[in-house]
């Protein structure tokens, strides 16, 4: 069994990566971080480099509190949430972990595509951290 994390360089991702760690633990179970791209144009070698070098700072913080971990970037052209989904189903997850932004009152009424796909489609639980 492991905990699955949803992780972007951002205030709601660290928070939602913190959160995770604490779960494991907490259970004494693995992190499996996940980091989701869909590639393409956009997705230029510079920023490539710019997230390898964010997982790599990510994967040192893991390795120092001596967690089980495993960091996995994702650019195969799916959207993060299937990317997500995906993996804690194949790893039987505990649960997905992600960060959620705060919103605007309009924005309120609509969640985040992939937030929402992963809370509705996700075949185990999942925990969604604001960021503080």
């Amino acid at each position: 069994m492991a905990i699955v994390v949803g992780y972007v360089a951002t205030k709601e991702g660290r928070a939602a990566l913190k959160r995770a760690a604490e779960e494991c633990v907490l259970r004494k179970t693995k992190l499996i971080v996940i980091s989701s791209h869909r590639g393409g144009r956009d997705f230029d070698a510079t920023e490539a480099t710019r997230f390898e070098a964010e997982l790599s700072r990510v994967q040192q913080v893991l390795e120092e509190q001596g967690l089980e971990h495993e960091v996995r970037q994702l650019v195969r052209g799916n959207d993060p949430a299937e990317d997500l989904i995906s993996v804690a189903e194949q790893e039987k997850a505990t649960f997905i972990v992600i960060g959620l932004r705060r919103r605007s009152p309009v924005g309120k009424l609509i969640l985040g595509s992939n937030a929402q796909r992963i809370l509705l489609d996700a075949s185990c639980p999942v925990l969604a951290v604001k960021a503080d």
